[in-house]
């Protein structure tokens, strides 16, 4: 097993319905450590380089939308696996898909928006997690 840190985006949906420490509370209670915390707005540019996978797609302007109706809270979270540990823990990407128990399965939307209203973003490989680190979090704002 191998120390790792990620970065979980709490979504607009997690701010709006206060699950934020709820959440939290279930990666802190699988022993990881918060290495960063902050709350801010996501501009069109930082959005644009986060889901550049997708930014030509039709549909991107309802991502970048739903991701601009409120501030986000980024999270640099350490521990053992933490990338794939942290993955298991929310459940599919689609909520409709996540099982009872996982955090999506438990707060995410099961209406027409379940792959987009899911409660986190997560890194899903150690290459995703250094880059998104580096986009979320200024130097010096991630504790050694």
């Amino acid at each position: 097993m191998a120390t790792e840190t990620t970065l979980i985006l709490f979504k607009p949906d997690a701010v709006s319905k206060g699950l934020v420490g709820t959440v939290l509370s279930r990666y802190e209670n699988e022993g990881f450590k918060v290495k960063g915390l902050k709350m801010m707005a996501l501009s069109d540019e930082i959005l644009a380089e986060h889901y550049s996978h997708i930014a030509d797609k039709p549909f991107f302007p309802d991502v970048r939308s739903f991701m601009q109706e409120s501030p986000v809270v980024a999270l640099a979270l350490e521990g053992e696996d933490v990338i794939s540990r942290v993955r298991d823990l929310l459940g599919p990407t689609d909520s409709k898909e996540a099982a009872a128990g996982t955090i999506r399965g438990d707060f995410g939307d099961k209406g027409g928006d379940a792959k987009m209203r899911n409660v986190c973003h997560a890194s899903d490989s150690p290459e995703a997690a250094e880059a998104e680190l580096k986009r979320f979090f200024n130097p010096g704002e991630i504790v050694a």
